[in-house]
């Protein structure tokens, strides 16, 4: 098991925002939390991001406790955090973004390496290394994000909301891009409120509902569910 989760609780203040949730995420998955606003998806990645601390429940990757580890040490671990909203450096060109995502290393020749296979993903990235971020489209600052959290070469990709903004077409594009990725090798945690899409490219699901998990099951299961139907996917 990649990652487990047992029981886990975050507070924002005295707001109870997660109650008690348990998931796991294998080696080669997509795993998907789908549900509404403020239901604690995003919260659920910034807990295991270590990003907001646990008040209880344990947070465990490859077998190891990283429930009080700092965030930075838990990238140096192989977890990438890419957040919402894409928060790229704007006044930064796109070669100096992807360079900061690959702050935790120090061997040059794989850094470069790792670049090219960014480029390979995300070509049009290659053809504006020189460009500022700030000065990107939506859908490129959205792949820029992407590609810095791949610099750091995690085994575990978390993905928050990467289709928001964007039009059609570019979701398209994004979501066949994170099968690719996940093709070759990187597991994913992903949060999005496309839950349509989110759900075709995944391989389980999870429904969160006011800081709880109400349904789990294959990402198919799921999207058969009457309720999830209903409430997720417009479907009467």
């Amino acid at each position: 098991m990649l990652l487990e989760v047992n029981d886990l609780h975050v507070y924002y203040g005295a707001i109870h925002a997660l109650q008690g949730i348990t998931f796991h995420v294998d080696e080669g998955e997509i795993v998907t939390l789908i549900g509404a606003n403020g239901a604690g998806k995003s919260t659920t990645l910034r807990a295991v991001s270590g990003l907001i601390p646990a008040r209880r429940g344990v947070i465990r990757y490859k077998g190891r406790d990283i429930t009080a580890t700092p965030a930075e040490e838990i990238v140096r671990l192989g977890v990438c955090h890419v957040p919402e909203g894409r928060r790229i450096f704007a006044p930064l060109t796109v070669r100096e973004n992807l360079e900061l995502g690959a702050y935790t290393r120090t061997d040059k020749a794989e850094i470069e390496k790792s670049m090219q296979r960014v480029f390979a993903s995300f070509p049009r990235l290659k053809e504006r290394i020189n460009q500022l971020g700030g000065t990107l489209s939506g859908g490129e600052q959205q792949m820029l994000a992407m590609g810095r959290g791949l610099m750091s070469r995690p085994s575990l990709l978390l993905l928050d909301e990467p289709s928001m903004g964007l039009s059609p077409l570019l979701v398209e594009e994004i979501f066949r891009i994170i099968k690719e990725i996940n093709s070759q090798g990187t597991s994913i945690l992903l949060v999005e409120q496309n839950a349509l899409m989110a759900l075709s490219v995944a391989h389980r699901a999870y429904v969160l509902e006011t800081g709880t998990i109400v349904l789990q099951g294959s990402a198919q299961e799921v999207r058969e569910n009457p309720q999830v139907k209903a409430a997720y996917l417009g479907v009467a």
